[in-house]
């Protein structure tokens, strides 16, 4: 997950979005995807809270 970047997660994630709403996933590979998606969320979710906290010290130094 190190080598993602913030737009190849959210790309990873819709293209897993798609196989769900799609069916196209197997019941074996349902809980994978779903295991997938969970990290992917948690990891943008990391991203963005990082990203606010360089934004607002960048701001207090004005």
């Amino acid at each position: 997950m190190k080598d993602f970047t913030y737009t190849q997660a959210m790309q990873r994630l819709e293209a897993i979005l798609a196989q769900l709403e799609e069916g196209s996933s197997s019941v074996d590979s349902l809980s994978e995807l779903v295991k997938e998606a969970a990290t992917l969320v948690n990891f943008c979710k990391e991203k963005l809270r990082a990203t606010e906290e360089e934004v607002q010290k960048a701001f207090e130094g004005l």
